[in-house]
């Protein structure tokens, strides 16, 4: 089983004992679940898929926190030619890791 999810402005494709890295929640201290409500679609091999309209009624996604990471460290560098000016930062985007435990339809 599977679902689509929409957290953000980002939508996944989620299976039960799937890991997965979304933008960073305020989240109550010590929380160590978190559900995922909108639910585009729910896939099954027997049934095949149900979408929604927007989401699938009743549905959500239910994930363990795992902890919180950094992502690739990107290098911006602007540079001006013949003005003898230049300069160079860096950002890393932190992430929420989560590891999906189940999909309730």
């Amino acid at each position: 089983m599977y679902a689509v999810i929409a957290d953000g402005s980002h939508q996944y494709r989620v299976e039960v004992g799937q890991t997965l890295e979304v933008q960073l929640k305020d989240l109550a201290e010590g929380a160590e679940r978190i559900e995922f409500d909108r639910v585009l679609m729910v896939g099954d091999l027997e049934n095949g898929p149900k979408l929604g309209q927007p989401t699938v009624e009743g549905a959500k996604v239910v994930a363990s926190v795992l902890g919180e990471i950094k992502g690739d460290k990107i290098v911006i560098q602007k540079f001006r030619r013949r003005k003898n000016s230049s300069s160079k930062t860096g950002h890393r985007q932190r992430y929420l890791q989560v590891k999906i435990e189940t999909i309730e339809v």
